[in-house]
């Protein structure tokens, strides 16, 4: 009786164990992760360095690498080699008042203007659409078939909801709903500044022509999902993946369909370019400042001018409360 009561409590303690691993683990992102685990890799085999270190050697490192990566870079390494002393139970050598000194002259030396990505325009999705109806109309190939309804979904709402790479990744069919052809509601468990996990309610509006909420409907009836990711990779015979197309790939996803398009400099798009091609668009339609933070979920004013060109940003500005900005539709 006692022994089997002591394996009971062994088993009990285990599974609790393994649950606080999992809360922890899930208290920090994938790619946060991934990005962490990179920075320590660099600098323990591409530099050489040991840990625990010394604020000497973290400054060297800096230094070693202040002409070849951006300061962001070089903050998010710093951030990475903190956590793994902090977690590891040694004192952090990144928080000391050499390392910061070092950190603030690196950016102020090296201060650049940041690359943006190019806004898609309004004639690019009408190319893009129109290349991936094509396609949709001409193969034989379910593959392509399944991706170009796929890739036009996933422009389209990318777009129009100025969504970034890392929502539209996590976007999930049971967390979707098309309220009779007029809008599509649904809900994001997860994004890049929701910090607490609280997660973000959107609604997007039925429109006349290239419209979201069509795209995902004709999609979602294609491959006949109700459950799992909406944008799941698609192998070469047109299996579908149990798995979301990770953040990282949409960019790609992006690119290729930009020259399948025949559109130039393709290259220059990003998944940026879906969120910023949204703002521009809003901006020349009169959107307020206050309505398109308010519809993208920005949360400061830096945040939202860092898609705009400032020169032109507003030219307009409408109140929130002006009777005729009623977004859509009014304006498409």
């Amino acid at each position: 009786m006692t022994k089997s009561l002591s394996q009971h409590n062994e088993a009990n303690e285990q599974e609790i164990a393994e649950r606080i691993s999992r809360y922890i683990n899930a208290a920090t992102r994938d790619n946060t992760r991934k990005t962490y685990r990179s920075a320590v890799e660099h600098f323990e085999v591409h530099w050489g360095g040991k840990l625990p270190t010394t604020p000497e050697n973290i400054g060297r490192y800096l230094v070693t690498y202040a002409n070849d990566l951006a300061p962001s870079t070089l903050k998010t390494r710093l951030a990475a080699l903190s956590q793994w002393h902090k977690t590891q139970g040694f004192s952090d050598p990144c928080s000391s008042v050499h390392v910061r000194k070092i950190m603030r002259g690196i950016q102020a030396v090296h201060n650049k203007k940041p690359k943006q990505a190019h806004p898609l325009q309004i004639e690019h999705l009408q190319q893009i659409t129109a290349s991936l109806d094509a396609q949709i109309c001409a193969s034989e190939n379910n593959a392509s078939v399944l991706r170009a309804y796929r890739d036009k979904a996933l422009v389209l709402l990318g777009f129009w909801r100025g969504f970034r790479s890392d929502e539209l990744s996590r976007l999930m069919f049971e967390d979707l709903d098309i309220i009779d052809n007029v809008c599509l509601r649904g809900y994001v468990r997860q994004s890049k500044t929701d910090r607490h996990n609280q997660g973000m309610y959107f609604e997007v509006p039925a429109l006349q022509t290239l419209c979201p909420v069509n795209a995902i409907s004709e999609f979602a009836a294609q491959i006949e999902m109700a459950n799992g990711p909406v944008f799941r990779k698609i192998d070469r015979w047109g299996k579908l993946n149990q798995n979301g197309v990770s953040a990282g790939s949409i960019p790609a996803i992006l690119r290729r369909v930009l020259f399948q398009s025949n559109i130039p400099n393709y290259k220059e798009f990003s998944s940026h370019s879906l969120r910023r091609g949204f703002a521009h668009w809003a901006n020349q339609q009169g959107w307020s400042l206050h309505e398109l933070m308010q519809y993208v979920g920005w949360k400061d004013i830096q945040s939202a001018m860092r898609y705009l060109n400032r020169s032109e940003a507003f030219p307009n500005r409408l109140t929130a409360n002006d009777p005729e900005n009623h977004y859509f539709q009014h304006r498409n």
